[in-house]
């Protein structure tokens, strides 16, 4: 999955003018030789080749041969506050989920309550809170696991004596 902050390098085959090296923006959009802005935050490697290579099919090249490369990976970080053993920011190299979170925070205090969790996180550029059941996860109630993804803020709730 492309994420901004990643620094890229797309290549055409035997058109060295279209090759593009770039930092994708916060907003996602990369601006392409011929194409102009394009869409890539959110998207797999394959996806975004497909647009690339779509989009100039569509009015330059005859089957243009896309390749991206990432040279750079975004630095994910997330934050853990509240009753776990080691508040703090921590940085991420693969996806994790919330209880894997809790985890690398050094888990619960015993003031914790896993039932009040939530989450901060910015989509679209508005702040949006999620609340969440630790204990149900843990179970394996939930549908599946929730993935943290680069800015969350978690914050765990004080159990109420």
């Amino acid at each position: 999955m492309l994420v901004p902050g990643e620094f890229i390098q797309i290549k055409v085959f035997q058109e060295p003018d279209l090759d593009t090296s770039v930092r994708i923006p916060g907003d996602g959009h990369v601006t392409f030789p011929l194409i102009g802005e394009i869409a890539l935050a959110g998207q797999s490697v394959q996806q975004a080749i497909r647009v690339i290579h779509d989009r100039l099919q569509a009015r330059f090249l005859v089957n243009p041969q896309v390749s991206i490369a990432v040279l750079e990976s975004a630095k994910r970080l997330f934050t853990v506050l509240g009753q776990v053993q080691r508040p703090g920011t921590y940085r991420f190299p693969q996806e994790l989920d919330l209880l894997q979170v809790i985890g690398i925070a050094g888990g619960y205090t015993r003031l914790a309550d896993p039932g009040r969790i939530t989450i901060k996180r910015r989509i679209d550029g508005s702040e949006k809170v999620i609340r969440l059941d630790g204990k149900r996860l843990a179970k394996g109630e939930s549908v599946e696991p929730f993935s943290i993804m680069s800015g969350d803020v978690i914050t765990v709730g004080e159990r109420l004596f």
